[in-house]
């Protein structure tokens, strides 16, 4: 049989540094000593387990307890927020009156659906369709406004 301490670097005297120090050795320098083994728990003596059941007790009926009816529904919040989209896009795209317009109908109608949405109380964004429909009314008016200005000051300018 091979001699297998060339191939062991504890075989020659140094000693294994896992290994369990004997009986009566003083604890190396900076070592942390463990604790007793009746060592109070600073969180108070553990839980007991709950007693075992004696049998089975009377057999109770149920009672009638209150059903759970549910989730209350969402709040459908998109005919307002709709509003509020087309009639700030129809505002910014005041030059193009005709799309202008359009959104602001668009922007009108939907408005009147969210406001009567939040009144019967199945959307909660009243104010926000409240926009909706004011920036609806700005993007009709605006460009019809925009349209008789520019035609009352091209006007004479047409008759040359």
């Amino acid at each position: 049989m091979a001699d297998n301490t060339a191939d062991n670097p504890y075989a020659g005297g140094t000693p294994d540094p896992w290994a369990k120090p004997a009986e009566g050795t003083p604890p190396q320098p900076g070592a942390v000593p463990p604790p007793p083994a009746s060592a109070p728990s600073p969180f108070g003596p553990p839980p007991q387990a709950p007693p075992a059941p004696q049998g089975f007790g009377p057999v109770v009926p149920p009672q009638s307890t209150p059903q759970w009816a549910g989730m209350p529904p969402q709040p459908s919040n998109g005919m307002g927020v709709t509003s509020m989209v087309l009639g700030i896009v129809g505002v910014v795209f005041l030059c193009f009156w005709p799309l202008a317009i359009l959104l602001g109908v668009l922007a009108i109608v939907f408005g009147a659906i969210g406001i009567q949405k939040a009144k019967r109380g199945e959307a909660t964004n009243r104010g926000m369709a409240m926009a909706g429909l004011i920036c609806g009314i700005c993007a009709i008016v605006l460009p019809i406004v925009l349209v008789v200005i520019i035609g009352a000051s091209l006007g004479p300018m047409a008759a040359l």
